[in-house]
């Protein structure tokens, strides 16, 4: 079978899933995709053992960033890495959900040592994949075929890997691309669905994200009714439906209102953020450099040794997943 699964086999699909919490998954030690995967930087130690504070409150599944320049300049090491990240995450019981391309944050990306965060900054750290110098068509899109390809070689089939999210936040300049990295998917037709989210009312490409979706994710940091708003319009579609991003305790995202809405309606909930780390993602959007730390955090669930931030939401987490 090739190309989008027809509505039928979406919900199928869905038919067999049991209802999920996980996370958004960079770990502590990390300030972006390639510091988590490059061979210098790769600590599986603090992978594992992070993996467990996301199993300790239930946790079923987490959400992977990957980048192209480290598959292209350690292919056979990439994708032993991520062999290694599943066989860690199934021992925790827990699923993951690979993001091929990122429209988000610094535009430009270079292997080797990452700078230090920006003090307060918001993911200071974090890369545009592939970044914007390397995004000339059809020049670059043989390369990127390659690596998107392999990836579905490797894992295509691959029991451990639950869905595979190819391209986050895609902006409206990202057209070609997005169009792009479907055909190649829908060529290679792994056996786990495809998604795109929907992130943004405004954005252009909403709808071809969506409709070439097997699934539809969505990516809402509002409240409880805003929540069920978008779900609403989202199952007009006629496929399941997952939340790929939320959490946002300052915009009223928090586990206590949010949590319950998703178990009612069943949708699968992945929040941003698991450990307090280098990615500044305690701070807000928008925080100036050097800003005192924030009253409430943004994101995140966990201190570095594993302290729950808030013994609430921990509980929160803990009793909706049993």
């Amino acid at each position: 079978m090739s190309g989008q699964w027809s509505a039928e086999t979406a919900l199928e699909w869905g038919k067999k899933q049991r209802w999920m919490t996980g996370c958004n998954f960079i770990l502590s030690t990390a300030i972006n995709q390639i510091d988590m995967w490059q061979a210098s930087t790769w600590d599986p130690a603090t992978i594992d053992q992070e993996l467990g504070f996301a199993q300790s409150i239930g946790m079923g599944v987490v959400r992977v960033y990957l980048h192209d320049l480290v598959y292209e300049s350690d292919p056979a090491g990439m994708l032993q890495r991520m062999n290694q990240f599943l066989v860690m995450a199934t021992s925790r019981g827990i699923t993951t959900l690979f993001v091929i391309f990122d429209d988000c944050w610094n535009p430009a990306a270079e292997l080797g040592p990452q700078h230090a965060p920006k003090p307060s900054v918001h993911n200071s750290g974090w890369v545009k994949s592939p970044q914007l110098s390397q995004r000339t068509w059809p020049t670059d899109l043989d390369r990127l075929e390659n690596y998107v390809k392999a990836l579905f070689r490797e894992f295509g089939s691959d029991s451990r890997v639950w869905m595979w999210d190819l391209f986050n936040e895609p902006a409206n300049g990202s057209g070609v691309l997005l169009g792009k990295v479907f055909e190649w998917a829908w060529a290679a037709r792994p056996s786990q669905p495809l998604t795109v989210c929907d992130w943004d009312a405004s954005n252009q490409l909403r709808l071809k994200a969506i409709e070439r979706s097997d699934v539809v994710s969505f990516h809402n940091y509002g409240t409880p009714d805003k929540v069920r708003e978008q779900v609403e319009f989202l199952n007009s579609f006629g496929r399941p439906v997952i939340c790929t991003e939320w959490l946002a305790r300052t915009t009223a995202s928090i586990p206590q209102t949010v949590l319950p809405v998703f178990k009612e309606l069943g949708i699968t909930c992945i929040n941003w953020g698991l450990v307090r780390g280098k990615t500044n993602t305690i701070f807000p959007w928008g925080t100036e450099e050097g800003a005192p730390e924030p009253p409430r955090w943004f994101h995140d669930l966990f201190w570095p040794d594993g302290t729950p931030y808030d013994p609430e939401e921990a509980a929160a987490f803990k009793s909706l997943a049993s």
